[in-house]
């Protein structure tokens, strides 16, 4: 945690925010996040406090909830102090009391009046992303299970993105080192992964540099010889002398701040011409998209820096032909790079998202895309100093989209399926690093982790 102070500026700033928006009074209600089983009660999933709880009140601990009143401008904690036979089970613990002045909060009341205290009060709450919590919500508020996400508050939605997308100091600090424990949990599995080791232990590898780091991983890892399948999450295959092996993989601060990293590597000492040349052409995706940020510039941009260059290198290998502009306008390239180029990181891994990607990353009154690849572009708006993205090209031979696409017709004229054929069985290539917006580009978050061929190959003993 923050010092108290910080907590009691941030609920000041989103009342005065709320202010501007004509909300004067009301309840700004925030639950956290309760204790999850896995297959009975008291055999829980790991907790993890909901991340706007924890920007404004700081507490991770479990079945809290915190409401500011609009017209008092006051903030209370609900939650109820541990039992006697809690406490032998998990030591003693800070009262609710001292735990709300930890955190700078004016009252803590037990979670039973919490219901009392709302009564007849305008509500104002953020789109409910878990089942309990939705559930909890339509109790307080009388409304149907089912109309509860439709009643979130869209003055708070904006308010709270306004305020936590944009890092301040002590943040970025916390996100820096992050991405310093992601780094570390890279620089294991890649110096040490060989043929004939299973995916399953280079995992094990990237969770223990996240637990070392005094965090946990910041999302489940992608540790996969397979990394045309996006997001392969099962561990099984074994890793064989001239494939590639592609980690995606974070580490999580003990107070919620997100690294988010990819590399891509061969699993015998050296990239053979293929995985080379294919390699270096995510690389120079990726410089051209981070080249791209810089303030009040759309992150689209970015992503289409990205695209031209996946685009004019693959045709450079004969894989696509003809105007490479017209073929990323039409959406060819998405074929082998078929989502966006990135997305803000904070408390988040995918930073805000659960408000709503389309309120996160698009300005207000614009749609997404429906064309295919761009469809899944999350970040397009245009960026602001204090922002944290990542940057992660790709270039993937789906061999099931090779088909599907090829049968159709589709894009003939600028995919070359007939050489295509010798390459479909060549994998996936991602790299990711992650960015700070700065008042003139953009800075590359942690220490030095140097991804060029020569670099990954020395890693491997090249």
């Amino acid at each position: 945690m923050f010092e108290p102070s910080v907590y009691k500026a941030r609920r000041a700033a989103l009342i005065q925010k709320l202010a501007a928006m004509g909300i004067h009074d009301g309840v700004a209600l925030f639950p956290g996040n309760r204790e999850s089983p896995m297959n009975y009660a008291d055999n829980t999933y790991r907790f993890r406090q909901d991340s706007s709880f924890l920007y404004y009140f700081g507490l991770a601990e479990p079945g809290m909830a915190a409401a500011i009143d609009l017209a008092s401008e006051k903030s209370v904690l609900f939650a109820d102090d541990i039992s006697l036979d809690d406490m032998v089970w998990t030591g003693p613990k800070a009262s609710v009391r001292e735990q709300a002045d930890s955190a700078g909060i004016d009252a803590a009341e037990p979670l039973s009046t919490l219901s009392g205290f709302c009564a007849a009060k305008r509500m104002l709450y953020l789109p409910p992303y878990r089942m309990d919590i939705q559930a909890q919500l339509a109790e307080l508020t009388g409304v149907a299970l089912g109309a509860v996400p439709g009643g979130a508050s869209m003055e708070l939605i904006r308010a709270v993105i306004a305020m936590r997308e944009i890092k301040e100091d002590r943040e970025i600090e916390r996100i820096e080192r992050a991405v310093d424990c992601s780094i570390d949990m890279h620089l294991a599995v890649i110096t040490t992964a060989k043929p004939g080791m299973s995916e399953a232990q280079l995992m094990a590898l990237a969770y223990r540099e996240a637990l070392t780091g005094g965090g946990m991983p910041s999302f489940p890892p992608i540790a996969t010889t397979r990394g045309s399948v996006l997001h392969n999450h099962g561990y099984g295959n074994t890793l064989t002398d001239g494939g590639l092996f592609l980690l995606d993989a974070g580490a999580e601060t003990d107070d919620g701040y997100s690294g988010d990293l990819t590399s891509t590597f061969p699993i015998g000492r050296r990239y053979n011409d293929r995985q080379r040349a294919v390699y270096q052409i995510v690389l120079d995706a990726g410089r051209a998209a981070s080249q791209a940020i810089a303030p009040g510039v759309p992150y689209r941009q970015a992503h289409f820096a990205a695209a031209r260059v996946i685009a004019q290198g693959l045709k450079g290998l004969g894989l696509m032909k003809g105007d490479m502009e017209a073929a990323v306008a039409d959406g060819a390239h998405a074929l082998f790079f078929p989502h966006g180029v990135g997305h803000q990181m904070g408390l988040d891994v995918h930073d805000l998202e659960a408000l709503g990607e389309i309120h996160v990353g698009y300005p207000e009154g614009e749609h997404k895309s429906a064309q295919f690849g761009l469809k899944s572009l999350r970040m397009a708006k245009p960026v602001r100093a204090g922002m944290v993205l990542t940057v992660e090209p790709g270039i993937y031979f789906i061999e099931g989209l090779i088909d599907i696409w090829k049968r159709e017709g589709k894009f003939t004229q600028y995919i070359n399926y007939a050489e295509l054929e010798s390459w479909r069985a060549l994998g996936g290539f991602r790299n990711e690093e992650d960015w700070l917006v700065s008042q003139s580009g953009a800075r590359r978050l942690g220490k030095p982790f140097d991804k060029s061929i020569a670099a990954m190959e020395g890693y491997r003993g090249a």
